[in-house]
């Protein structure tokens, strides 16, 4: 079993800056970018044009941005192992990580593994399909895109996320469709008031998505009304999922505290968890923000709260 100052589990934008400060630190961090569990380099892995990470006028490619990402980490000796991290047991230090292959102990440890947005199993939107070609889970991330601008867009949901996520839309669509299966908002009154008065939104009521057409992108949204059972085709320039997303926390089986929706409780203003010398970092305790800029913002930080924390013990 390798013993390790620092182990990082995760390799999102959270993860990898998390390993490049630690590793110009001298903390030589191991790091598993997993395997199964979902790509390595996390969800950006499955987006296509990433244009709103600063330094990149341009724009950048999803898969492109994490790849420099882990070049870097790799550039200052961070270890990176690509497999899952089956488990981990942090009742004491020093915590051991059981990975699919290996197992590790560290001093501390550095939890990236961010969250996987919920997606509804709708014929047209499945990886392969158009998922990531008008199809998304992030408006913030994606909306500004030239493929959705003065096009019909459909956002699926009906809480609070599904209205923010249509009205940032709002700035870029001639018309934005909030596609709910009941007949009233789960989101907040004041959302829900403000949705239903914007001039740009509409509700669709009692009604879900069947099916998402189109060639290379998508081009329409077939709908059907859940009362009346009666089905239309409509023209879609995109659709967007706004059902919540869960943290990928389930492998430490209930050992840090997190709230009731999965994310890791953090201490305000740092990255500790209830678990000394056990940091979070990203979407994995992030449910407001999840973006990447952010969430490499709390990388940095989880890895000078841990070295902080090393030196602390002598480490």
């Amino acid at each position: 079993m390798e013993k390790r100052k620092l182990v990082i589990i995760g390799s999102g934008p959270a993860g990898h800056t998390a390993a490049i400060y630690a590793a110009r630190a001298n903390l030589e961090p191991l790091l598993y970018e997993g395997f199964f569990s979902g790509p390595a380099g996390g969800q950006l892995m499955t987006t296509t044009d990433v244009e709103n990470y600063p330094g990149f006028p341009e724009g950048i490619s999803g898969p492109e941005l994490m790849d420099n990402f882990r070049k870097q980490s790799l550039r200052f000796g961070t270890t990176i192992l690509t497999e899952d991290v089956q488990s981990v047991d942090l009742s004491s230090a020093p915590f051991k990580i059981k990975g699919a292959k290996t197992e590790a102990e560290a001093d501390a440890v550095i939890i990236a593994t961010g969250a996987t947005a919920k997606r509804l199993d709708i014929p047209g939107t499945r990886d392969g399909e158009l998922w990531q070609k008008g199809v998304t889970a992030c408006a913030v991330c994606d909306g500004a895109a030239p493929i959705f601008r003065d096009k019909e867009l459909y956002v699926i949901g009906g809480g609070d996320t599904a209205v923010e996520e249509a009205t940032f839309l709002t700035k870029y669509a001639s018309k934005v469709y909030i596609v709910h299966r009941r007949d009233t908002l789960r989101a907040s009154k004041i959302m829900a008031d403000h949705a239903m008065k914007h001039p740009k939104i509409e509700i669709l009521w009692d009604t879900v998505i069947i099916k998402v057409e189109g060639s290379n992108i998508v081009e329409s949204v077939t709908l059907e009304n859940l009362k009346t059972k009666k089905q239309s085709t409509h023209s879609a320039g995109g659709v967007f999922f706004a059902i919540g997303h869960q943290p990928n926390t389930a492998f430490l089986q209930n050992q840090i505290n997190t709230h009731p929706s999965g994310y890791i409780i953090i201490e305000p203003n740092t990255t500790k968890t209830n678990i000394e010398g056990v940091f979070a970092a990203g979407d994995v305790y992030d449910h407001l923000y999840r973006q990447a800029v952010t969430a490499a913002g709390s990388g940095c930080m989880a890895a000078l709260d841990a070295e902080r924390y090393l030196t602390a013990q002598g480490k």
